[in-house]
């Protein structure tokens, strides 16, 4: 405990130079909120000795920098290019780190080609190519001719252990299948990083692979195969067996999913039980051949997402990290624990990201990422062990100098019940200065997918932006929505439109009924959201002073057929197999789906509405919008109407989140505030 006491006198000193003050009312400038962030990623290397941050301080693109913590410490830039962004980037051992690139500046929908491989001394020497892009290569290397082909992707690192080097990476050729548009992996190789050169490996690939789960080792231990709609899933026992089968479903799921293999050699698995079908974390019986009645970790109300915690030093398992509302950390050992508990003291309200190497020994470096629903984050790192013999906190930056906490909203969750009963969490962003007692106007934000969780408890940009010119903000996760119990998430089968569009609806009445949502509300939202907001405006048109759908479905038919002049990237198996369920079925539906497609109700649209899209997005394809827009100009309803040059299904440019947010702004000025 001498350790964890000394370490709270370090983190209360620093905290005292970092102190915030007087607080100010001028508003936040939007660009605050949607340009990348100050500090990208952050990576320490397998002794704890070095720290790799991805940043675009020092240039106008994304580059990759070392901070020595030995001595003095010192900053190297080891890549930074004048036509590409670092993208992802890994330590190989403790000399080495390896990236790939984008240009971020093209937007979302014109990917610039594959991103490559590259790898590079910590010093910054001996770039070297080690898988090329379609497009040229970085202006500031040679390109290696030996290098592999662009279709080549990185699959799995080995942990290095301690005293070793380690110089070798796993990666696979990608097939793309036309019709299930989701690649499949083929011949897996090792790759060495300094050299360039391959060897084969001593695994059989089983047919149809398209994902694998790996040891602390690089082991294949979980293989994941496909043929037509049929999923089988394969286990390794050890570096020597043959794959023996494991788990067999369809594409429409699996009677348990492993998730990951720990230094033991124990696989965990997550299934569902109990009426509502929540998913719980277990491991798998290889003598029953069945995951373990027990569950490890159950969190009701929630599905269990979440993985291992390893130490970077030598790939241990440590503990689970779980996210219910919020993320969490599951420690195995009462050294660890405690850790946690001094970190969370110090930095309270807070959620604290434990990230270590050489974990629970003297040695022991914690890189730790600190945030909440109000603060972006700022990471820090705590060493054990330094020249004066005292454990030290070094605060490392914060991930967006301009957002100033103070002026943030806060972020809760809320259950209600909806008019047929079934239950559905809520969340609820609170402007800062909320006087209780008075309703404000209102934002409902409906979220895309719609077959995924929408929110969890920590900053967001857009909910933030919206609280911050005075809005409420309410974001639903209606019946389909994941996250929340297989039950909640079958709910939502074939009710587009329908009760999915009646808990959106709900969730509002919920606000103003218990007074904190006056009778001024808009709804918004992207893709599925945009979606809703279209039937919102169309089913609940009273409820709403105007709407805001970006990047929106809005031809159920085009959705669920296609069109071969119409290109997107939706699998000609989904259209066949999955989407007949979970949105309707083309020819026994089509009346329930004529009746809930946008595109042939845009009559029923009187609000104002801003519409926008992707010029290149294959997700959504513009031509849902330029049906709807020219269906809502025919009916005398115009919308307000944007396409953005480059993007797809999202917004990468700051030019386009400045001019599509600020005309959302505008939007919700004239119809929330001045009523």
């Amino acid at each position: 405990m001498k350790k964890l006491i000394l370490l709270i006198a370090y983190i209360v000193a620093i905290q005292s130079n970092f102190a915030w003050g007087q607080q100010v009312t001028t508003p936040v400038p939007l660009e605050h909120f949607f340009k990348d962030p100050d500090i990208v990623n952050v990576a320490l290397s397998p002794s704890g000795q070095k720290l790799a941050i991805s940043t675009n301080r020092g240039g106008e693109r994304i580059g990759l920098f070392v901070y020595d913590m030995t001595g003095q410490g010192s900053m190297q830039r080891v890549a930074q290019f004048a036509s590409v962004d670092i993208r992802t980037f890994n330590w190989v051992g403790d000399d080495r780190l390896i990236f790939d690139v984008m240009d971020y500046s093209g937007g979302l929908g014109r990917p610039d080609g594959a991103s490559g491989l590259y790898s590079v001394k910590v010093t910054g020497e001996d770039l070297k190519e080690l898988i090329n892009r379609r497009d040229p290569l970085v202006v500031d290397a040679n390109r290696n001719t030996k290098s592999l082909k662009w279709n080549h992707v990185l699959v799995n690192i080995p942990v290095s252990k301690e005293n070793t080097t380690t110089s070798e990476v796993l990666v696979a050729e990608v097939d793309y299948d036309r019709l299930r548009k989701r690649p499949t992996y083929r011949y897996p190789i090792w790759l060495n990083i300094e050299t360039g050169k391959t060897r084969p490996v001593s695994f059989k690939v089983p047919r149809g692979t398209t994902n694998w789960i790996f040891d602390q080792s690089g082991n294949p231990r979980v293989a994941f195969t496909q043929e037509g709609t049929n999923i089988k899933v394969l286990w390794k026992k050890d570096k020597e067996s043959d794959w023996t089968p494991l788990v067999e479903g369809s594409i429409k799921g699996l009677p348990f999913n492993p998730t990951g293999v720990d230094a033991s050699g124990a696989l965990y698995v997550t299934l569902s039980e109990g009426m509502e079908g929540y998913r719980v974390l277990t491991k798998y019986n290889q003598e029953t051949k069945t995951p373990d009645a027990k569950a490890i970790i159950k969190a009701p109300g929630f599905d269990f997402q979440g993985g291992l915690i390893r130490d970077g030093n030598n790939g241990d398992s440590l503990g689970i990290r779980v996210t219910t509302d919020a993320e969490t950390s599951v420690w195995f050992t009462e050294e660890r624990r405690q850790f946690q508990a001094a970190i969370d003291k110090q930095f309270s309200g807070r959620i604290n990201r434990i990230s270590c190497v050489k974990c629970s020994t003297e040695d022991e470096v914690a890189l730790v990422f600190s945030y909440s629903d109000s603060d972006p984050g700022s990471y820090w790192i705590y060493r054990a062990k330094t020249a004066t013999g005292k454990p030290k906190f070094l605060a490392i930056g914060k991930i967006r100098d301009q957002i100033d906490p103070r002026k943030m909203a806060t972020l809760d969750i809320h259950r209600i019940k909806t008019r047929d009963g079934r239950e559905i969490p809520v969340w609820v962003t609170t402007p800062n200065g909320a006087i209780q007692g008075k309703p404000l106007p209102t934002v409902v934000l409906v979220h895309g997918g719609p077959w995924v969780r929408g929110v969890t408890w920590r900053w967001n940009p857009l909910t933030q932006f919206l609280a911050s010119r005075g809005y409420l903000v309410i974001e639903p996760e209606f019946r389909g929505s994941a996250g929340y119990g297989r039950a909640h998430e079958m709910a939502g089968w074939k009710q587009w439109g329908q009760a999915m569009q009646d808990d959106v609806a709900d969730s509002l009445l919920w606000a103003q009924k218990n007074g904190i949502a006056n009778q001024n509300a808009c709804i918004a939202g992207g893709s599925y959201g945009g979606y809703s907001t279209l039937m919102g405006l169309i089913k609940h048109s009273s409820l709403y002073k105007c709407g805001i759908a970006w990047l929106a479905v809005t031809d159920l038919q085009l959705l669920l057929k296609g069109s071969n002049w119409v290109l997107d990237d939706t699998s000609e198996l989904s259209r066949s197999f999955t989407l007949p369920d979970l949105i309707g079925d083309l020819e026994k539906d089509a009346d329930m789906l004529a009746k809930n497609s946008p595109v042939l109700n845009a009559s029923q649209i009187q609000a104002p509405l801003f519409m926008a899209f992707g010029e290149a997005d294959l997700r959504v394809p513009l031509a849902h919008g330029e049906r709807m827009r020219d269906a809502l100009t025919k009916a005398g309803n115009p919308p307000e109407w944007a396409v953005y040059s480059g993007e797809g299904h999202g917004w990468a440019l700051l030019k386009t989140k400045i001019d599509f947010y600020g005309r959302m702004e505008k939007l919700l000025q004239k119809s929330l505030l001045s009523q």
